[in-house]
């Protein structure tokens, strides 16, 4: 099992959400509204000088799940550009 983790700009919200469910999304935890700052896609910290926020998505899957939802965002990222989105992955050694 593996724990993926996708932070998105929240302005991308419903684009992201089709996209990934279109390919093999289907049960996550998403959690609004969060405030962050990356290295090419700047601060998102919800005020006047840094608008915008984020979102992320948590998602155990099995491994070919994975792989899909990694490819899935792939193609995101070279739709999307600057304005934002990655994914991280880490095992999960425990689901109950």
């Amino acid at each position: 099992m593996k724990m993926v983790m996708i932070v998105y700009n929240e302005a991308m919200d419903m684009e992201v959400m089709e996209s990934l469910e279109s390919c093999c999304l289907e049960n996550y935890t998403k959690i609004k509204g969060i405030y962050g700052k990356g290295k090419t896609s700047g601060a998102h910290l919800g005020n006047d000088v840094w608008p915008g926020k984020n979102n992320i998505l948590y998602i155990a899957c099995e491994e070919k799940r994975k792989d899909s939802l990694l490819s899935c965002v792939a193609q995101l990222r070279k739709k999307l550009g600057r304005e934002g989105i990655k994914a991280f992955v880490w095992p999960l050694e425990e689901l109950t």
